[in-house]
């Protein structure tokens, strides 16, 4: 929901965290306290038997396509779900309706997003190679523990939600438009309990080798949302011109709870999946076995880390509440924007990141950073050459984008075409975002969370300094490009401070290599950019188009372009990144 940086790790059959979209690997091994595994005494009836984790996916080779293939299906499948709530509510109430959903996604990463994938998940690695029943007894305490922890936590959120959203929202929002929020986030923030419990349960599978479920089962919470929003157009019609006081309570109750219902869902369709792995799930309530200082130790940073995100997360839904309702660009818009930023990064970025992050945890275990420095100097130049073309698209091709993909309903063409300039902005985003992330991987590789956590508070600092900077200087209806350029440049600021500090750590960068890849890069970019822009002012519509029939035109002629110049372009300046990526992408194709 509010797009942080925590995904799930997974666990490989030789007892390795695996990176999925996220979080390093880590030998078991390297865990703090670790030791060698003692010979183990027979495990109890419902314990996996020894190599439950290695058939369980049929191999590392099949559990990346399933996990590649559900990545893409749900990412496919999310976005026809954004659409239809913007179809189905519009601008004014789905401003409304996401900065309600922003609520139980900011307060599930402060109690246990990052904690899960950094600290939980090897937790239970280590646990499970280092204890005699496989560490089964340790999971079900900590799992008690968690979920007794979630259920107060959730219940005290719900009650304090007026409080919640009255701090959330900016001095200019109207009390109707206060009350809708607070009316929803009643609804919608009991789902911090099912995010959890689906999150513990999505850790238990991935450590025990099972990873089909965890990239599946969100599918079957967008399924439910999609659903949901069928039903409110058949019952109520669609949104459009209604006011946040036209909302009734059938409109809101039946929109947030099945908001609520698809995370329910969510979290029942991963208990099928525990059978399958042998794990039964009892009560055992004893925390002080859990070592809970000692998680708290290691959780500490990472919490400072998620806390820093999500007070950047608060400013911007504060300042963009602003303008919600009003007929420009706001939360929703500014959502759906971030969500095509981190698609083309997860597309692209975290599929370098996986498979030279593997390398690099070798290298930097061994003391060889010069190859680590290697590493990340191709990984940069690779990204680069791969996400450039989609930046451009991005940036020429914004709008017309934005209209395919938003435009119906109750979110009409002024909506989308409003959304689409956020776009526009956001292509600048693309390449400092996945580059800091690929510097993120590489202090992930060197085992150093501390340094990540450090980097990222100025990084926080200038980027909500960039928020409140702009919103002061903008005309209110460029407040959610403003946010989005206040992103990218704070995504610059993480990578320029990153590889400073990358230099000092593991010495030479390879910079001088990686600038001129990125000039290459850059100059083939610049010619594939003016050359769409100019086909498509020539097209009907001229940039603006006036429904999907303009778009998808616009798309398909500015897109070719696009792509042919790039990589005409970059076969004359010899961008040999360009040709490895083509490469490896016929190779997919071929498979």
């Amino acid at each position: 929901m509010n797009g942080g940086l925590y995904r799930s790790a997974h666990a490989a059959p030789d007892g390795e965290l695996r990176v999925e979209d996220g979080v390093t690997l880590i030998s078991v091994a390297q865990l703090p306290g670790a030791a060698p595994a003692p010979d183990r005494a027979a495990p109890p009836p419902d314990a996996p038997a020894a190599g439950a984790d290695a058939s369980d996916s049929g191999g590392t080779a099949g559990n990346s396509a399933i996990m590649a293939i559900g990545s893409l299906v749900s990412r496919v499948i999310g976005f026809v779900r954004n659409a239809l709530i913007g179809m189905t509510l519009g601008a004014g109430i789905g401003d409304a309706y996401t900065s309600a959903q922003f609520l139980p996604g900011q307060i599930y990463e402060l109690l246990l997003g990052g904690i899960l994938s950094s600290v939980l998940i090897p937790l239970l690695v280590r646990r499970r190679k280092a204890d005699p029943d496989g560490g089964l007894e340790f999971t079900r305490k900590l799992l008690t523990f968690a979920v007794v922890s979630l259920g107060v936590a959730t219940v005290l959120v719900v009650a304090a939600a007026p409080l919640i959203t009255a701090i959330q929202s900016s001095d200019a929002t109207s009390k109707p438009y206060r009350d809708l929020v607070t009316h929803i986030a009643y609804l919608i923030l009991p789902i911090i309990f099912f995010t959890g419990l689906s999150g513990l349960i999505a850790a238990v599978l991935n450590v025990r080798g099972h990873f089909a479920a965890p990239m599946w089962a969100p599918i079957l919470n967008n399924l439910v949302v999609i659903a949901t929003c069928g039903v409110f157009i058949v019952v109520f019609g669609t949104a459009k011109g209604l006011q946040p006081e036209d909302m009734t309570s059938g409109r809101v109750a039946l929109i947030g709870l099945g908001t609520l219902l698809g995370m329910v869902v969510q979290a029942i369709g991963l208990l099928p999946a525990l059978r399958k792995v042998g794990f039964s799930w009892k009560w055992r309530w004893d925390p002080r076995s859990l070592g809970l200082r000692e998680i708290g130790k290691l959780a500490g940073w990472m919490l400072c880390y998620v806390a820093a995100n999500q007070v950047a997360v608060f400013v911007v839904v504060r300042i963009l509440t602003r303008v919600a309702g009003q007929g420009s660009a706001s939360v929703l818009a500014f959502n759906n924007v971030f969500l095509l930023t981190m698609m083309a990064h997860g597309i692209i970025g975290v599929s370098v990141m996986t498979a030279l992050l593997p390398k690099m945890s070798a290298a930097a275990a061994e003391g060889r950073y010069a190859d680590v420095s290697a590493d990340l100097s191709r990984g940069i130049r690779l990204t680069a050459a791969a996400l450039a073309p989609i930046a451009v698209v991005y940036g020429v091709l914004g709008v017309p984008i934005a209209v395919t993909l938003f435009q119906g309903g109750a979110y009409g063409n002024d909506a989308a075409l409003a959304t689409g300039s956020v776009l526009v902005v956001a292509a600048f985003a693309v390449l400092p975002l996945s580059i800091s992330y690929l510097c993120t991987y590489a202090f992930y590789s060197l085992q150093d969370n501390k340094t990540v956590a450090l980097i990222n508070l100025p990084v926080v600092a200038v980027r909500i300094g960039a928020y409140f900077a702009l919103a002061a200087v903008l005309d209110r209806s460029l407040s959610a490009a403003g946010m989005t350029a206040g992103n990218a440049l704070s995504y610059l600021v993480s990578a320029i401070i990153s590889l400073s500090v990358l230099r000092r750590r593991i010495g030479r960068l390879n910079l001088g290599s990686v600038a001129l890849a990125l000039g290459k890069v850059l100059a083939a970019s610049a010619v594939a950019g003016v050359l769409g822009l100019l086909v498509v002012r020539m097209l009907p519509g001229a940039g603006s188009p006036d429904g999907r029939g303009e778009a998808l035109l616009q798309l398909l002629v500015g897109g070719t372009v696009i792509a042919v110049a790039y990589l005409g372009t970059a076969a004359v300046l010899r961008v040999q990144e360009v040709s490895q990526v083509v490469g490896m992408v016929r190779r997919k194709l071929g498979r």
